[in-house]
């Protein structure tokens, strides 16, 4: 995973490794921006093969994660084929019903895409807490069986199991059904040491004084009462900012010129006042 620019603690590592063994859905919990979604890429990466991500959110139905009919070559064919058959109109419209509802007219979604792949994918399912509980049973259904039911086909299942990873910021309990068929991981932010790491891993060209210089800032910024505290990405934000900005060293005026960088809401940026700003870069040896 340090090959793929991945910083992981041996937990981590030894989650991964058995859901590839045991061919196991994980589902890999923290708050926003501690790297879940990281983890999937990183798999795919290492493993050679697709990612395929299905982006839950509120209203997500079965069709629009599952298959969908493309309609429009449908009514194309059906109107040409109008024409073409012979014999009785029964004779037709059973002949032209097995026809547009074959698999060349099939649009597969991320679910049945994953199943019918040659080589195992990673299967990527974000943010499964943004989905309602009735997607949540349907997709119970699927990562126990690996295959799903088209009525005009009938079942298919999956020729290779994809590597499945569900994420999930906790805005809603996931079931325990759901839970009990994945391995758990839960990801904190990571440490100073860590987080200094990935800057330097990340964002070349940057100092070290500027790295911990702003991974001190970070981390103090989330220890306070923040509406949304800033996660890795907005720490690598902020550090690629001001590398492009030339910057060696934080000073309050850089500071708050790139404060949206790391911090993205306006409420949270409204209690920053300038005196904050300066205990946060004297505690970092900056100023």
């Amino acid at each position: 995973m340090r090959r793929a620019d991945y910083i992981a603690e041996p937990s981590i590592v030894t989650a991964v490794h058995l859901a590839r063994a045991m061919e196991k859905p994980l589902l890999v919990e923290g708050d926003a921006g501690v790297g879940k979604t990281e983890i999937a890429k990183v798999m795919a990466t290492l493993m050679e093969t697709e990612l395929i991500r299905l982006q839950c959110y509120e209203g997500l139905d079965v069709n629009t994660a599952l298959y969908e009919w493309n309609y429009q070559k449908q009514l194309l064919r059906l109107r040409m084929g109008a024409d073409e058959a012979e014999g009785a109109p029964d004779t037709r419209a059973d002949h032209l019903e097995g026809v547009i509802f074959g698999r060349r007219y099939l649009l597969e979604r991320p679910l049945l895409s994953a199943i019918t792949r040659d080589t195992p994918p990673v299967l990527l399912i974000d943010e499964i807490d943004r989905a309602d509980e009735g997607f949540e049973a349907f997709l119970l259904e699927v990562l126990s069986d690996f295959q799903v039911t088209i009525p005009e086909l009938g079942t298919i299942r999956a020729t290779h199991r994809p590597l499945v990873v569900l994420t999930s910021n906790r805005s809603r309990e996931i079931g325990d059904a759901l839970r009990r068929r994945c391995l758990y991981l839960y990801i904190e932010h990571p440490t100073f040491a860590k987080e200094v790491e990935i800057i330097r891993a990340k964002v070349p060209g940057i100092s070290d004084a500027l790295a911990a210089q702003i991974t001190h800032v970070v981390q103090e910024l989330r220890a306070r009462r923040l509406m949304k505290p800033p996660g890795v990405a907005e720490t690598l934000d902020w550090a690629r900012a001001l590398v492009t900005l030339h910057q060696d060293h934080l000073d309050a005026e850089i500071v708050s010129e790139t404060l949206g960088c790391v911090v993205k809401d306006q409420h949270d940026i409204s209690l920053l006042h300038a005196e904050d700003i300066e205990t946060l870069l004297a505690g970092a040896g900056a100023g």
